[in-house]
């Protein structure tokens, strides 16, 4: 289609320009200096844009019409009424009930024998090494003869004293010699009393000769080397007397008005299978540069925990009301903990709680929910607020 426009005429303003052109769909711009150009778009170029612009729509729709699918299955728990003894946090190290120690109460004698090593399970009695005894045996066999000498001594004195005795109403002997014959009874006999101690002694030094538990027990240390002179005190041997470990569990001195004995404790050990024990006995002192006491547990013999290891815990005071829901149903974000409820639409809930207490496998919320709150039991971590679930079940 032809038109005709007029456009100015810039060399003779008086007599403006006529132009025929072929009419199109087309957009004219128009720069500042008045000078004119267009951009010309064909027809198919504008159906194409319409056509799009039409598909699009009817694409929106569609989406919209369809259902939304959920986001994650979950299971549903509600949170519990639990009885949970209030407890007090505590750690310390384990530590032999009484240690013995076993040394030599005889000096100068070289070990000849040594029976046991660290880790020996031992009884009362049990030999756990043993000394020379030549020098011994042969002082208890002098002592021995001593003891005989003095005997016959004595059995001579007292001879004459009984016959002193015998005479002494006839006034055959004098009085002077009496004196004298009752006189030497009476030290014979004290001196066969002193030999007599003195073989004594020497049968309590063979007996030293062999070093024998003090106690039943375990053996935590040895230092007894074979062939070694030892010297009277020498420390041989040291032990964990009836294998009791107990834990020496430091604690805050504001805690101390509530602890007392008998108390249950649980002790977290290193193979995740907590230990029970009783509060045995309660420091009557505080350390003043910590400000802490120390409960002394006791721990049972089986648990067999190993002396020195450093060990957290609980003392359980008194039961109180516990409103619990499983771990596995937290979500820490942020330093924070979140649980997720899922309400009549499906929808999920993030939640902020505090929890408090923890007990197999369950914390103890403090704030935040109430019994009737339907909560993920496991894999919010998955979840964002607001997104469609689908339920599975709903378990306590």
């Amino acid at each position: 289609m032809l038109e005709t426009i007029t456009r100015p005429n810039h060399e003779d303003p008086g007599k403006p320009v006529s132009i025929e052109r072929q009419r199109t769909w087309g957009v004219e711009l128009s720069r500042p200096d008045g000078l004119g150009y267009r951009h010309r778009v064909s027809a198919a170029s504008v159906a194409f844009v319409i056509t799009f612009a039409t598909a699009l729509v009817a694409c929106e729709s569609v989406m919209a019409q369809q259902p939304e699918t959920p986001a994650l299955t979950v299971s549903l728990t509600s949170p519990q009424e639990r009885e949970w003894a209030e407890t007090v946090p505590a750690s310390g190290w384990l530590r032999p009930w009484q240690e013995a120690v076993i040394a030599s109460e005889i000096s100068g004698l070289r070990i000849t024998e040594v029976l046991v090593d660290v880790g020996s399970v031992v009884t009362k009695g049990q030999t756990l090494a043993r000394l020379s005894q030549e020098t011994t045996l042969v002082d208890l066999r002098k002592q021995e003869a001593a003891v005989d000498t003095a005997k016959a001594n004595f059995s001579k004195a007292k001879a004459d004293a009984d016959r002193a005795r015998q005479l002494r109403p006839s006034g055959a002997i004098s009085d002077q010699s009496i004196t004298e014959r009752l006189t030497n009874e009476r030290t014979a006999e004290a001196s066969l009393k002193a030999e007599e101690a003195a073989l004594e002694s020497q049968r309590i030094k063979l007996s030293q000769t062999v070093i024998t538990a003090v106690d039943d027990g375990v053996v935590t240390s040895r230092s007894a080397n074979l062939g070694a002179v030892v010297a009277s005190g020498t420390e041989l041997f040291r032990m964990i007397r009836q294998q009791r470990i107990e834990w020496q569990a430091e604690v805050s001195a504001r805690y101390l008005p509530r602890i007392s004995e008998g108390l249950s404790v649980e002790i977290d050990a290193p193979n995740d299978h907590p230990i029970r024990g009783k509060v045995r006995l309660v420091a009557p002192t505080v350390n003043a540069g910590t400000g802490r006491a120390i409960a002394y547990v006791s721990i049972p013999k089986e648990s067999q925990p190993r002396a020195g290891l450093y060990l957290t815990g609980r003392i359980e005071l008194q039961t109180t009301p516990a409103l619990t829901i499983p771990e596995t149903a937290l979500v820490f974000r942020d330093g924070l903990n979140y649980v997720f409820t899922v309400g009549a639409d499906l929808r999920a809930r993030r939640i902020r709680v505090e929890t408090g207490r923890r007990n197999n496998g369950e914390v103890e919320v403090i704030v935040g929910l109430d019994e009737s709150a339907k909560i993920v039991r496991a894999g919010g971590a998955f979840l964002t607020d607001g997104v469609l679930v689908n339920v599975a079940e709903q378990s306590q």
